[in-house]
C-alpha cells in the first residue's frame, strides 16, 4: 500500500503554527528497501525509541498498580482522560494547526489502538493474569509490528532481519511462558487481541510521524478519544469501587504521563528516524525489562534463567539493528 505524503519531523517542540507535510517527501524520504522513515539512522533515532520502550516496560507494574484502587473500565477512561487533557495543552501551548483531513484515518488507527484497545485489553487481562505472564504479548509485539509495517509501507526487510526477529521472539515467548508456570492464563485472549491493535497502531504512528512530530501524532490521537474517555470516566467511576492509594495514584499518573504520551512521543520519534521495522525490534528487552519492574515493585518471582534470556535476547536485537531492517530479502 503507498504512504502516504510525508515530511521530515522536526526535532523539537515548536511554538507557532505548525503543518503537515510536503507533497512528494514520501518518495524522497523512502528508503531502498521501501520502509519509510530508514533514511536516516543514527543513533538518536534508536536512543530515542530505546528511551518509549523503557517507559513501556513499566506500563503493567504501574497498571497493576492502578488497579489497587481503580476497576478497569476506570482505569482506561482515567488514563485516556488525563493523557488527553496534557496532551490537549501542549497542543494548545505551541498553537498546533488541526492535522490535514488526509491524516485523520490514520490518527483513527492509531487512538484505536494504542490509547483505547491496548490499555483496555491488558488492563482485562492483568484482573487474572500476573504482570510476567502478560509479558508474552510484548515478546510477540515486535515481530507482529515488523509484519504490520512490512505490508503497510511496502518495506521488504532482509532474511537476516526477518531470522532475528523471529529468534527473539521465540526467545521471548519460551522465557514468558516457563516464567509463568508454562500454562494459559484466562486473559489470553484479551493479550492476544492487544497485540494485534497495538501493532496496528504502532506501524500507523510511524508512518504518521514522518509528515508530523511524533508528539503531535499521539496528541491528536489522544484528542479523539477525549469525548470517549470522558464518557468513560462518568460511567464507570460510579460502580466501580474506588479505594484511593499511593500506589494506585502512582500507577494512574505514570500510565497516563509517561506511557501514553511521553513514551510513545519519543516512540513514534524514534520509529520516523531508524524505520518501523527496526525499531520495533528493540522492544525484544521489553519483558525482561517488565519482568526486573515486577520483581522490584510488586515482589513477583524472577527466574534465574533470566540473565540468560537477557543475553539472547540483547545478541537478536543487535542483530536486527546490524542488518538496518531493509532490503531486498535477498
Amino acid at each position: 500500500m503507498k504512504a502516504e505524503d510525508s515530511a521530515t519531523p522536526s526535532s523539537t517542540i515548536t511554538v507557532g503554527p505548525t503543518t503537515g507535510g510536503a507533497d512528494g517527501a514520501d518518495r524522497a524520504d523512502r528508503a531502498p528497501g521501501g520502509e519509510l522513515g530508514s533514511r536516516r539512522t543514527g543513533p538518536n533515532g534508536t536512543l530515542l525509541a530505546g528511551l518509549g520502550v523503557l517507559a513501556f516496560s513499566l506500563t503493567f507494574p504501574s497498571t497493576a498498580w492502578g488497579l489497587e484502587s481503580f476497576g478497569p473500565w476506570s482505569l482506561v477512561a482515567l488514563r485516556s482522560l488525563l493523557a488527553a487533557v496534557i496532551a490537549g495543552g501542549v497542543l494548545l501551548a505551541a498553537r498546533v494547526r488541526v492535522p490535514e483531513r488526509r491524516h485523520w484515518a490514520g490518527l483513527a488507527v492509531v487512538a484505536g489502538g494504542v490509547v483505547v484497545g491496548f490499555p483496555l485489553l491488558t488492563t482485562l487481562a492483568l484482573r487474572t493474569s500476573t504482570t510476567s505472564h502478560a509479558a508474552v504479548v510484548v515478546g510477540l509485539l515486535p515481530l507482529t509490528t515488523a509484519v504490520f509495517s512490512s505490508l503497510r509501507t511496502g518495506s521488504r526487510p532482509s532474511r537476516a532481519f526477518w531470522a532475528a526477529a523471529v529468534t527473539g521472539a521465540g526467545v521471548v515467548i519460551v522465557f514468558t511462558v516457563l516464567q509463568s508456570g508454562g500454562a494459559l492464563s484466562a486473559g489470553d485472549l484479551f493479550l492476544f487481541g492487544a497485540l494485534l491493535v497495538c501493532a496496528a497502531g504502532y506501524t500507523e504512528g510511524g508512518r504518521l510521524a514522518k509528515a508530523m512530530p511524533g508528539w503531535q501524532v499521539i496528541g491528536w490521537a489522544l484528542i479523539l478519544t477525549l469525548p470517549l474517555a470522558v464518557a468513560g470516566t462518568a460511567l464507570a467511576l460510579p460502580y466501580e469501587p474506588v479505594r484511593l492509594t499511593a500506589h494506585g495514584v502512582i500507577g494512574v499518573v505514570w500510565v497516563a504521563a509517561c506511557s501514553t504520551f511521553l513514551g510513545l512521543y519519543v516512540w513514534y520519534r524514534g520509529m520516523a528516524e531508524i524505520g518501523v521495522a527496526r525499531a520495533s525490534q528493540l522492544q525484544l528487552a521489553q519483558p525482561l525489562l517488565t519482568l526486573v519492574w515486577s520483581y522490584l515493585l510488586l515482589g513477583e518471582e524472577v527466574s534465574a534463567a533470566a540473565p540468560v534470556a537477557a543475553v539472547a535476547v540483547l545478541l537478536c536485537i543487535a542483530a536486527t539493528q546490524r542488518t538496518g531492517g531493509t532490503g531486498r530479502g535477498r
